[in-house]
């Protein structure tokens, strides 16, 4: 044993002589260096590592604002105002214009047993012949044979054996027959009275008194003819007539 440990000791000896000093230290850094590069800590990630990730999160940032933009084109409202097809603004347009309704060909009857409480309006014509409270309208001919207390309007209006209580408008003719009291206005194009009325008569167009008339109020028309036995108690003006009175006699003054 004692010759191999004098036999180490002379080679180690003899390595020293060969090998200079600072080569040995270099060589000893150099394994040193190797083993810090070997040895990584827990909290130090390597090049690849942080290369995955760099990689995995770009992505995935990539992929939450790719779906962002397409929730926002799907949620957003456009803000372009809604078209209104023209048909539509037609029907609306049409039915703005509530006066340009249309006298229709028929013609509704209210029997002698019919009673109604309130107003009645029809596009057509009308026959009464029970009893109306409350105002007529109609945009064809409106026959009264019975009895209304309310404001009747029509197209042409005739009564014959009725009990009227209120004013009778008409566009064109209003025929009062025999045996019929109407306590109210009138108002027309013409009228032909052969019956009882207690109000004021304004016609634009001419008036005809039969002999059966009674009226008790003034009477305003274009021409005026009185049969004889019509009663009247009011006055009587032609002021719809070509021809004025007063300005007449004025004009002739202005001659003298």
């Amino acid at each position: 044993m004692g010759f191999f440990s004098d036999l180490k000791e002379d080679l180690s000896q003899a390595v020293n002589e060969l090998i200079p000093e600072e080569e040995m230290e270099t060589t000893k850094k150099e394994e040193t260096m190797m083993m810090q590069e070997t040895v990584w800590p827990e909290e130090e990630k390597t090049a690849p590592e942080k290369e995955m990730e760099m990689d995995f999160g770009t992505s995935y940032s990539q992929m939450i604002d790719n779906l962002e933009v397409e929730q926002e084109e799907t949620v957003k409202v456009p803000e372009e105002p809604i078209y209104v097809a023209p048909v539509a603004e037609k029907v609306v347009s049409e039915s703005k214009l509530s006066g340009t309704r249309k006298n229709i060909d028929e013609t509704s009857i209210l029997t002698e047993s019919m009673i109604i409480n309130g107003n009645m309006a029809t596009e057509g014509s009308l026959e009464v012949r029970g009893s109306i409270v409350g105002n007529v309208e109609a945009l064809g001919k409106l026959n009264i044979t019975g009895v209304i207390q309310g404001n009747s309007q029509a197209a042409e209006i005739y009564a014959e054996g009725a009990k009227i209580t209120g004013d009778l408008k008409s566009e064109g003719s209003i025929k009062v027959g025999q045996s019929t009291v109407i306590i109210g206005n009138i108002f027309a194009a013409s009228a032909v009275i052969a019956g009882a009325i207690k109000g004021d008569i304004d016609v634009r167009g001419p008036v005809i008194l039969d002999t059966s008339a009674i009226v008790m109020g003034d009477i305003k028309s274009k021409s005026v003819q009185i049969n004889n036995g019509a009663v009247i108690e009011g006055m009587c003006s032609q002021c719809y007539a070509e021809v004025n009175p007063t300005s007449f006699f004025e004009e002739l003054k202005k001659m003298k």
